[in-house]
């Protein structure tokens, strides 16, 4: 199965932005499936590495973290 995440909330919104993160890398890539994840609409200030490692969801590791698990895993991300 091929699985394209949204992430379109940015970091005014730090849970909702790291919801597709979370589910493409601790979900999606655990059980084998085929995955990549767009960053849109304010989900692109997530590439930049600077808002990237200050923006912490509630229940759900830190974006930096689950980003940097895609690229171990080679998951593509668009922006």
């Amino acid at each position: 199965m091929r699985i394209l995440y949204l992430a379109s909330a940015g970091s005014s919104e730090p849970t909702r932005a790291s919801i597709p993160l979370h589910i493409a890398a601790n979900g999606s890539i655990e059980v084998g499936q085929e995955c990549a994840v767009a960053l849109v609409g304010d989900g692109t200030e997530l590439a930049s590495r600077e808002t990237a490692e200050r923006v912490e969801g509630v229940g759900v590791p830190p974006v930096r973290e689950l980003l940097q698990k895609l690229v171990d895993n080679q998951i593509p991300v668009f922006v």
